[in-house]
């Protein structure tokens, strides 16, 4: 498996980056990952009640789906083993300080935790000063 393991380096070279697109998370139950595909979703997500679609608002509105709950992207730069240990108990541990819920999808090279929109810039603040203290 590739990519770094040490929490440490991990915590000090993360460099979060805010995706400013607004995302929402949807479920499906009568449609499948195919048709869903061309509405550029950033995850599909099998579950028992349907299919979990995190997707751009505007595909969001275009399904007709509730838009009411909207999170922005923050990707982790680095390119985290998916073996590593405690950086997302790290991340969210630091979030959960200043009340901002942190949804994690984990990429075969990065980690992108969905924020509340509302809280996007304060959570790249936390995340950063996270970052720093770990240098």
């Amino acid at each position: 498996m590739n990519g770094e393991l040490d929490l440490q380096r991990l915590l000090s070279t993360m460099r979060p980056e805010l995706d400013p697109t607004p995302y929402v998370f949807c479920s499906f139950s009568d449609m499948s990952f195919a048709q869903l595909a061309s509405h550029d979703p950033v995850a599909l997500i099998a579950e028992a009640e349907g299919v979990t679609a995190i997707l751009p608002l505007a595909s969001a509105t275009t399904l007709g789906q509730d838009v009411s709950a909207r999170f922005q992207r923050i990707s982790l730069t680095i390119h985290s083993s998916l073996e590593a240990v405690g950086l997302t108990a790290a991340f969210s541990a630091a979030l959960t300080r200043h009340g901002i819920s942190a949804n994690v999808v984990a990429g075969y090279y990065h980690d992108h935790i969905f924020v509340p929109e509302a809280q996007a810039v304060e959570a790249m603040s936390v995340l950063n000063q996270l970052s720093e203290e770990a240098r």
